[in-house]
């Protein structure tokens, strides 16, 4: 101890030293990784798919640096990539395409596999040898190498396993398998020679199967290989495989090399089909082949899961199987498909044992008994009890309430309710003589409820079968004394029989033959058939009857027999032995018999029970009980009960079940029901529920503790943090924290690492409120400048933030008012440099005005803008402005077909962009151009001679070298607009001919503008004809308006261009035809935008031009047809001049759809062209049909179209062409129908219908519309439609129909036709003032030669809801509904009813209409929420109870489709009030103490009623007035009576009266006697009490000691108690209550209770080791002296001793062998002895087998 106490200097220190040094070394350990801070978040991944990288950070928080590495990684999106998706270090080489290397663009290609840096971009110029590493590393992400899973990260190559981790080294085995062992696919490898035939070119060599992998096969010799492939869908396919290379067959990668003398074929799968080799013979020598591939095992076993358990309870068994599962379609096969693999083994079935529970007690019944009676209902029986069976399979009975989870079953039924069976006598037979008396005969049957034939009949009952009869003739021989009766040959006497009787016309018993008796020696029996059977006389057979149909006593069915010694020698018989041997059969008989031997228990200890005698069976000699089996059953006597225990129970304590603990460690509670009760009556179980102070024992606890054990530590929830937002919605977080609770209650913080499971993290939604709304802004904009000062704008949208965080846009209105400065603010830029000293130069801008003008009338001076074409006439002057941006209009220069001009006398260069050319001849003709600086324009000028035709350029002159100098270098130009960002119209390069083309082009259509219709010079006379035929049917207006011929017609070169490029796509035959009807329409598209705007140039001067009633110039018809170009995009494509004046507008008009009354045109056999309002025919060559619709109006209108109603939807066959034609290319039947234009702007609408059929059929246009009128007086609707409207207004429905020839028209109504008075003139029906008899389905029929059609439509008439007048049958209604109950009706005026609280009414709603009207009933004003009932449809409404919650007004809505009406009426509910107008009598009619109180009454509608009614009303304060406050009279004062001397039996009790006189003022003066006297008798002061007999209560002597058992030798003996008077009288008990009660039991000393129980020793262990092993033993309750078994009722005292348990829980090893299992039958029957877990188990029945 010493040593331990103290140390040295020399050796505390390095002991320290190391202690200190070994704590840091252990702590750096720890701490290597506190320096680091927590790992970062997980980046995005570097791929989408593929595989790519992740990487996570984490920083170092010491001011050193830290060990390890600050970054880790990880693999993602490890998914295939598409096919289309391409390779990853191919994308990463491409993106360098763009990119000059070394002054040149190439296009890289991925070099892959670099053994020596496989991490770097290495990329090869594709057609050149040129290798270049573009990048020192990829991207992360990318593959290592093509045929490895590593990848590059960072530069590095990092190795990746198959399970996609880095650093795993995990492998894919032959079959693909991750890590898998090999087993799942098969290696086949084989050889396959060629056999040369002259008729067989090819041959088979291997088929490959879907899924193979590593496929190779080696061809050596002349032959070639081929491919077929088939998918899994049944797409075949074929692969020649011609050439070396690596391509793709149906999705998998296929690798061929073809050499002179042999071809290999690499496949490295999975195989996407199936592939099948074959070789194609191209040579005479042999080839051979050899291939090697692994194949999948598609077909496997699979282990099916257990199958249910045979037993439910108790010990059963179950199994398993196996199947056959084909992998490649996920199904189960047969069997055979996996019998075709060696290598698959079938698995062997399991068994195991299940469900060993014991089964919980259940109900067992007994057969019910024979029915107490036969038919006319009785009752039958039977006992149920309360069984359990053990793991044995034994049942044994128990306690009832073990039972009681499931309701026991009846004990009582009823039985045979039914009928008795009766006597049904048939028909007498004729009399069995001819002449005189003789006799009849009948049968007489029983027949049961059923009608079939029975016995039960009484025979008292039964009618008799034979009586007399007489026959009228005479008798010519002596008449007998007896009546003659024939004698059937089966009548015989019964004297005569032998053992047994013959069957007769009586029921009688008849037996059959004895059988052999039952044994060959010593003593046996005999059996035989006794039958019931009657005589039939007339049938002459015999019927089986019931037994008790026969009379008497039945002969024996059985006897004892006796067939001799059995000593094995023969023997004589001797009936002296058989009389011995019977005679002691028959004494064996009676020496045993049941008698009575006391009764049970009594089955209550109190409130009433049963006791039942006990029935035993004694030998009669020795009075011992035997074995009840040696007693004849049927002679056992019946059940025996007397009941016992009359007395009540008293209250006691009923205790319910605990409740399942509150928690599950760490102390719960369990709690419980505990209440006392008083069982009533136990025939019907009636209890009461009494207070607890009923119940004398101390009352149970209602709460225990329960699972008192330490929790293992575990993460428990703290409070939740702050939201991350302080409205609209956000989240907030809860910590977890590590917490153990202990058994004590009590909860233990713990550090982190004592939780093992990770923790959780737990987030929510948070529970605010939405956030106010607000402005939401947008960025800035740029600058308004480039330079110096200017502003910035933004947008605002206004939006709310909900509470789910989302956020939806409002109206502006909604949020705060925002101030305009946070929406434009200033911004100032660098300042602008001067002209002189230009900051960034911006190249210039020429405005350019691309349109073709045509001079069509002499003018003196015309003016352009450069961009554009004109054809003008001879002789005008023409100025052609060139404006420009940017660029000094003096430093403008001017070319002409590529030579400069200069001023002269023909042409003037003016300095300020314009030019001019006086009077124009033909050397003017030709291309003008335009240049300031980089930037051009041109102009093309081409004459019109005096024949409106082009004038020819002089010779020599080309356009071609005009235009030389506008093709100015395209890179330069391009160059410039990237540079300056800005693409001029100037300087758009065009293709050398460009201009010339164009032009060229222009100048035919122009050319053909001028052939349509010759140009008008200086008279307009041409212009101002009008072709009647083309104008307006609808127009009327005053055609004496001026109107005048523009001078120059424009047009967009845009529509030009459409139309040149449209006919350029026109076969040959019809490029003439259509380029008539584009110049037409070209032509009148151009007057007309002139017109248009004329207009509205005069209605600015006052005039007006009416543009529906002027003709066009060009109204030469040819056939309408448009070209596919689109106008509408443009507006108004085609102008007058642009030299109008600006701020002219046009007059606002509503659109009108042009109708052309022409008929359809046929363009030529398979094109039809036509206007609105026509009828198409379509033929069966019809190819293309065309239909016109022309509006005109301001603004514009929208053409829009529809068939038969519906808009119709453009597709590739139905177009809408750019003039707003609607064009049906090659039409079928479907296209039949109504088409119709619509026209619409914002002042109105035009429409127009056009008619297409099929060769003529008639058409009908329908609508499916419904159309509802509810107020106007008059309606109109097509055919088809469904019409609802109210009475008396005028309906008309059209019914517009087409056909060819013309359709004629007929209306039917209901299928009957109408007559002419309907009809209109236009075919439509008029249904005039329509009522409610003009309701229904009305057709109409369009007829010609080719056939008829038929549209219907419905019509409804409306009534609106309105109030009924004749109230008879709702008044009969309510008082039907409910008799003698207050009813009152609504009206729309209302009404008033004054009701009772408490009382119920009726509210009645008369309302009619047609439809009926859907009633809904309201409360004030809101929906009814009350209590109600809704009656008769709507009708009535129901309320019952009413109270003053009722009071307001109640209204029902009728609503239906013509309207609505609303109806009320109001209920009063009178209240109850208190009422004091009278006064109560006065308290004291004299003294001082007299009072008067008001007289309180509870009152309804002045009515007294019960005070209880106005409980619920305050009652007002009630003052008391004096009254008769007065001396009073003399009177005799008496004090209270003294106690009774006696307490019974009779005694005195005495008082003192005294004579005095109450003041008013409240004081008692003494009186003589005699004042008093004279008022009234004086009192008396003495009387006898207590006379009732004097009473105690009563004992009997103590009854035998044979109660229950309660201890050894231990009973319960009683005696009864009464209650009597002293002289031995008894009376009630409730006399003697308050005295109190003697004891009614006692504990006693009896011999019957000195009982135990006895057990026997343990069985064997039915296993000699292992978990199943039991053994059982004999528990029986014996008597302690005699060491008889008594019943186990005796011992209930003490606890009964187990009866089973389990044995021998060891392991098994080399032990006896021995069945451990009761189903190793099953086991044997399965052959399952071979394996190990059920050989050994089973070893005894196993080793037998």
């Amino acid at each position: 101890m010493e040593c331990c106490r103290w140390a040295t200097a020399g050796t505390l220190f390095p002991l320290l030293a190391s202690l200190l040094l070994s704590s840091r070394t252990a702590r750096s350990e720890e701490d290597r990784d506190m320096l680091w801070d927590a790992w970062g978040s997980w980046s995005e991944c570097s791929r989408t798919c593929g595989g790519g990288a992740s990487y996570s950070l984490r920083r170092c928080l010491s001011s050193k640096s830290c060990e390890g590495q600050n970054i880790r990684y990880r693999t993602c999106s490890n998914v295939d990539c598409p096919p289309e998706a391409g390779d990853f270090r191919a994308q990463q080489c491409s993106a360098h395409n763009d990119v000059k290397y070394q002054g040149h663009f190439y296009e890289w290609l991925p070099v892959s596999n670099d053994p020596d840096n496989p991490c770097s971009l290495k990329c090869q110029a594709k057609g050149t040898a040129l290798v270049v590493e573009l990048a020192p590393k990829v991207l992360d992400g990318t593959r290592c190498y093509t045929e490895s899973l590593d990848m590059c990260i960072s530069g590095l190559c990092q190795i990746v396993g198959c399970d996609h981790q880095l650093g795993s080294t995990v492998k894919e085995d032959n079959c693909g398998v991750c890590n898998g062992d090999g087993s799942t696919c098969r290696l086949v490898r084989g050889q396959y020679k060629s056999q040369l035939s002259a008729n067989k070119l090819d041959d088979t060599v291997v088929a490959v199967p879907y899924g193979s992998r590593h496929v190779r096969l080696v061809l050596k010799g002349p032959d070639h290989l081929y491919l077929e492939t088939k998918t899994l869908q049944g797409v075949k396919g074929e692969n020649s495989l011609s050439s070396t290379g690596s391509f793709f067959v149906d999705n998998s990668s296929i690798n061929f090399q073809k050499f002179p003398d042999k071809e290999i074929l690499r496949i490295s799968g999975p195989l996407t089909a199936d592939f099948t080799v074959k070789v194609h013979y191209a040579g005479t020598a042999d080839s051979t082949v050899q291939f090697i591939f692994y194949q999948p095992i598609i077909h496997r076993w699979r282990e099916t899961d257990f199958f249910p358990c045979s037993a439910s309870c108790g010990g059963g068994y179950q199994l398993t199987s196996a199947e056959c599962f084909d992998l490649r379609s996920n199904r189960v096969v047969a069997d055979q498909y996996c019998h075709y693999y060696p290598e698959n083994i079938k698995p062997k079935p399991k068994l195991q044992e299940c469900n060993l529970d014991p089964c919980p007690a259940r109900w067992e019944s007994t057969p019910w008994t024979a029915c107490s009676s036969s038919c006319r209902g009785g009752i039958q029986s039977r006992t149920v009890s309360c069984v359990e069976e053990d793991i044995q399979g034994h049942i044994s009975p128990v306690e009832e309430w073990k039972c009681m989870y499931t309701p026991k079953m009846p004990v009582v039924q009823p039985c045979n309710i039914f009928d008795c069976p009766k006597w049904l006598a048939q028909e007498w037979s004729p009399c069995t003589i001819t002449c005189g008396q003789g006799l009849k005969y009948r049968v007489v049957l029983c027949i049961d409820h059923r009608g079939m034939h029975t016995g039960g009949c009484s025979p008292k009952t039964k009618p008799h079968i034979k009586e007399e009869c007489i026959v009228r003739t005479p008798c010519y021989k002596p008449k007998e004394k007896l009546p003659v009766e024939a004698k059937l040959p089966w009548y015989k006497q019964a004297q005569e029989l032998e053992e047994g009787a013959v069957v007769s016309e009586e029921p009688s018993f008849i037996p059959e033959a004895w059988s052999a008796c039952s044994v060959t020696c010593g003593v046996g029996s005999q059996v035989r058939l006794v039958k019931c059977q009657v005589l039939l006389s007339f049938s002459q057979s015999v019927a089986d009857l019931p037994i008790d149909e026969c009379e008497g006593p039945k002969p024996a069915s059985q006897r004892v027999c006796y067939s001799g010694p059995c000593s094995g020698e023969a023997a004589e018989y001797n009936p002296e032995e058989t009389d011995i041997v019977y005679g002691s059969l028959q004494d064996f008989d009676e020496l045993y018999d049941w008698e009575y031997a006391g009764f049970t228990e009594c089955s209550e200890s109190c409130g009433g029970g049963i006791q039942e005698a006990v029935v035993t069976c004694l030998n009669k000699q020795t009075r011992e009980i035997t074995d009840e089996t040696l007693c004849v059953t049927s002679r056992r006597p019946p059940q025996l009960l007397k009941a016992c225990n009359p007395e009540p129970c008293p209250p006691r304590w009923e205790i319910g079940k605990w409740s399942t603990c509150s928690l599950t460690c760490g102390v719960g509670l369990q709690t419980r029901d505990v209440f006392c009760s008083h069982l009533l009556s136990r025939d019907t179980s009636e209890t009461v529920i009494l207070a607890d102070e009923l119940c004398h024992k101390p009352k149970p606890s209602l709460v225990q503790a329960c699972n008192r054990f330490d929790c293992p530590p575990s993460w428990y929830p703290a409070d939740w943090q702050e939201c991350s937002q302080t409205c609209g919605g956000g989240a907030q977080k809860q910590d977890m924290l590590c917490k153990q609770r202990l058994a004590d209650g009590s909860i233990l913080e713990l550090p982190e690492t004592f939780c093992s499971s990770p923790r959780p993290v737990s987030h929510q939604a948070c529970k605010n409120e939405g956030c106010p709304n607000e402005w939401l802004l947008s960025n800035w904009t740029q600058c308004s400048v480039s330079c110096g000062k200017g502003t910035q704008t933004r947008n605002a949208i206004c939006r709310k933030i909900l509470k789910t965080g989302d956020s939806v846009i409002i109206n502006s209105s909604l949020c705060p008012p925002l101030p305009f400065s946070s929406l434009v603010r200033p911004c100032a830029l660098s300042i602008c440099a001067r002209h002189n000293r230009p900051a960034q130069k911006q190249s210039p801008h020429i405005v350019a005005v691309k349109k073709v003008y045509v001079q069509t009338r002499k003018q003196k001076k015309l003016h352009f803008i450069v961009g554009g074409y004109a054809y003008l006439l001879l002789k005008t002057c023409v100025v052609l402005r060139c404006p420009v941006r940017r660029f000094r209009k003096s430093m403008i220069t001017w070319e002409k077909d590529n030579k400069r001009l200069i001023s002269s006398v023909h042409v003037t260069v003016a300095p300020y962009g314009y030019m001019k050319i006086h009077r124009l001849k033909p050397s003017d003709a030709g291309t003008y151009i335009c240049t300031a600086g980089p930037a051009q324009e041109h102009f093309v000028i081409k004459l019109i001679g005096g024949n409106n035709r082009l004038i020819t350029p002089p010779s020599g002159i080309r356009e071609e070298e005009a235009m030389r100098k506008a093709n100015i270098n395209e890179a330069l130009h391009m160059q410039e607009k990237h540079q300056n960002g800005i693409i001029f119209n100037g300087s758009k390069v065009e293709k050398r001919g460009h201009l010339t083309e164009v032009s060229s082009q222009y100048d035919e259509l122009i050319s053909k503008l001028l052939e349509q219709r010759a140009w008008p010079g200086e008279n307009l006379e041409m212009w101002e004809t009008q072709d009647s035929t083309e104008r307006n049917a609808s127009s009327e207006e005053d055609q004496s308006q001026e109107y005048s011929l523009p001078f120059t017609m424009v047009a967009e070169q845009k529509i030009l261009d459409d139309i040149i490029r449209n006919l350029s796509q026109l076969p040959e035959e019809l490029k003439d035809v259509y380029t008539k009807q584009l110049i037409v329409h070209l032509a009148r598209d151009i007057f007309k935008s002139h017109l248009e705007y004329q207009d509205s140039i005069f209605k600015a001067q006052g005039r007006r031009i009416n543009l529906a009633s002027v003709a066009y110039p060009f109204h030469k018809h040819v056939s309408g047809f448009t070209s596919s170009l689109r106008t509408s995009s443009a507006e108004a494509h085609l102008s007058t001049s642009i030299e109008l004046a600006n701020g002219l507008q046009r007059p606002r008009r509503k659109p009108a759809i042009l109708r052309k009354i022409s008929a359809a045109q046929q363009l030529s056999a398979s094109e039809v062209v036509t206007h609105l309002g026509q009828t198409v025919v379509l033929a069966s060559g019809t190819l293309s049909v065309l239909l016109h619709c022309e509006a005109i109006g301001n603004p514009k209108p929208m053409i829009s179209w529809a068939k038969n109603g519906v808009e119709v939807k453009y597709n590739n066959r139905i177009l809408l062409q750019p003039d707003d034609s609607l064009q049906i290319l090659a039409p079928v039947e479907a296209d039949v129908g109504f088409y119709t234009c619509n026209a619409s702007n914002a002042l109105g609408s035009d429409s127009v219908s056009i008619a297409v059929t099929l060769a003529g059929k008639p058409l009908i246009k329908a609508s499916r519309t419904i159309v509802v009128n509810t107020d106007l007086p008059a309606v109109t609707a097509d055919i088809g439609s469904t019409v609802k409207t109210i009475q008396g207004a005028n309906v008309t429905i059209i019914c517009q129909v087409a056909g060819v020839p013309e359709v004629e028209v007929a209306w039917l109504k209901d299928q009957i036709q109408l007559g002419p008075p309907h009809h209109l003139h236009d075919g439509s029906l008029l249904i005039a003032d329509a009522s409610l008899s003009d309701q229904g389905s009305y057709s109409c029929k369009a007829v010609n030669l080719h056939g008829e059609v038929t549209e219907s439509t419905q019509l409804m008439i409306l009534d609106p809801p309105r109030p009924l007048l004749h109230l008879e049958d709702l008044t009969t209604m309510l008082l039907v509904t409910e008799p003698g109950v207050t009813s009152v009706m609504t009206s729309p005026s209302g009404t008033r009813l004054t009701l009772n609280p408490g009382s119920s009414v009726l509210i009645g709603c008369p309302v009619g209409g047609h439809p009926t009207p859907n009633i809904t009933w309201f409360y004030a004003g809101q929906p009814i929420s009350i209590k109600h009932h809704i009656l008769a449809a709507g009708q009535i409404l129901q309320i019952l109870n009413i109270t003053d919650s009722y009071q307001g007004e109640f209204s029902c809505l009728a609503q239906n489709e013509a309207g609505s009406l609303m109806q009320k009426t109001s209920l009063i509910i009178q209240e109850y009030w208190w009422s004091v107008d009278k006064m109560m009598a006065c308290s004291a009619s004299c003294g001082n103490r007299g009072v008067q109180l008001p007289l309180l009454r509870c009152l309804l509608g002045g009515t007294e009623v019960n005070i209880s009614l106005c409980k619920e009303k305050p009652k007002p304060m009630l003052q008391p007035i004096a009254c008769n406050r007065r001396d009073c009279p003399s009177r005799w004062m008496v004090t209270s009576w003294s106690l009774c001397t006696q307490s019974c039996g009779g005694g005195v009790q005495t008082r003192r009266v005294t004579c005095q006189r109450l003041t008013a003022a409240g004081s008692s003066t003494p009186m003589l006697n005699d004042a008093c006297a004279e008022v009234a008798k004086r009192p008396v002061d003495t009387q006898s009490c207590n006379r009732q007999p004097c009473m105690e209560w009563g004992a009997s002597s103590w009854g035998q000691c044979n109660g229950p058992c309660i201890g050894l030798r231990l009973a319960v003996q009683h005696r009864k108690i009464f209650c009597q008077t002293k002289d031995g009288t008894s009376v009630s008990s409730d006399q003697c209550s308050a005295l109190p009660r003697p004891l009614s039991t006692q504990n006693c000393w009896t011999e019957l209770c000195g009982v135990h129980w006895r057990v026997s020793l343990w069985t064997v262990c039915t296993a000699t080791c292992g978990n199943y092993g039991f053994q059982s033993r004999r528990v029986e309750c014996v008597h302690v002296r005699t060491n008889k078994p008594v019943q186990e009722l005796y011992c209930s005292w003490r606890p009964r001793p187990s009866n089973w348990q389990r044995c021998n829980i060891t392991p098994c090893e080399n032990m006896e062998c021995r069945d451990t299992t009761r189903y190793c039958e099953k086991v044997k029957q399965l052959k399952l002895c071979q394996l190990t877990q059920f050989k050994s188990r089973c070893c005894g029945t196993c080793g037998k087998a």
